[in-house]
């Protein structure tokens, strides 16, 4: 039992034990805490998504759905073994539970069969979902295994805790299934292999910067303004609008991941600005192009691709 970490300690955890971390727009304060306490923490849960595909899984677990609102986890582990943390507080991931279960947890002692759902599961565990179909037929290549591991591994050393501390989605809720395709007793195994062996801990890896598609951030900007509502239509949308809100050309409230009207108007601003390229006319419409894009990546830290 602990108080959860701070965004901040948690990052500086995950980087320690050489997790590959990205942070997805404003995650340090994206919560469900109105809706409840967050705390005290006894462990951290696993699941799968039932999704495939990176960045519309992504969108989904930081976004929720009409009828389950986001953060759905605290942070997404891609297939390649990529971290992206998506909510940091009250997250829609675990629901009632087994009040047996969280005992055992805390005590760390053998798991009971979950038969109840009678325990905010919320307010106790960290969240991460795992991108897998969750059919038994979908792979887990390694490097997502491994980042399971040192995810839980970096959790439990920051708090002291054991292996016994992580749990599957399907050890707390009747009913869930999830992790499917491999088994939490042999994940635990892990953790506590790397927990008891003392591995040494790398240095932390050279933050990677977020890659940003012209041709769908062109998509994006000729779709967008003409949609109902604020489809997330690409995830690099959210990068352009944190670095134009940065540029003191758009609106914060504006940074929704829509590349709308607003948007438009802002890059168009970049384009004639003289350092996104002094440019005039049609040549300044607020469409990215290949150029205006690369001078905003350079300047606030992603790289542009076609």
């Amino acid at each position: 039992m602990a108080q959860p970490l701070s965004a901040s300690a948690v990052l500086t955890a995950l980087r320690a034990e050489g997790v590959r971390v990205v942070e997805v727009g404003s995650w340090r304060t994206h919560n469900r805490n109105s809706k409840g306490p967050w705390g005290p923490v006894n462990g951290v849960m696993i699941h799968h998504t039932v999704t495939k595909g990176t960045d519309s899984t992504v969108r989904l677990c930081r976004d929720g759905h009409s009828t389950l609102p986001g953060p759905l986890c605290h942070g997404v582990i891609a297939k390649d073994g990529t971290v992206h943390l998506v909510g940091w507080g009250r997250a829609n991931h675990a629901g009632l539970g087994d009040d047996d279960v969280l005992r055992a947890v805390t005590a760390e002692s053998a798991l009971p069969a979950d038969n109840e759902a009678n325990t905010d599961g919320n307010r106790h565990f960290y969240g991460f979902e795992c991108e897998n179909l969750g059919d038994g037929k979908d792979l887990w290549p390694a490097a997502q295994l491994e980042a399971i591991e040192r995810v839980s591994a970096a959790l439990c050393r920051a708090h002291g805790w054991g292996a016994r501390s992580v749990i599957g989605h399907k050890e707390w809720q009747p009913g869930k299934i999830d992790p499917l395709g491999f088994t939490m007793a042999s994940m635990r195994d892990r953790i506590a292999d790397r927990l008891k062996e003392g591995k040494p801990v790398p240095a932390p890896p050279k933050p990677t910067k977020p890659s940003v598609s012209l041709s769908k951030l062109i998509a994006a900007a000729m779709k967008d303004p003409k949609a109902k509502g604020t489809p997330v239509s690409y995830a690099g949308v959210r990068t352009v609008e944190t670095a134009l809100v940065n540029a003191g050309l758009l609106a914060k409230a504006r940074l929704d991941g829509h590349f709308g009207t607003d948007t438009v108007a802002a890059y168009a601003r970049w384009q004639r600005s003289k350092a996104g390229g002094s440019y005039t006319g049609s040549a300044a419409d607020g469409i990215p192009g290949s150029a205006s894009l690369k001078r905003l990546g350079a300047k606030y830290g992603f790289t542009a691709t076609s």
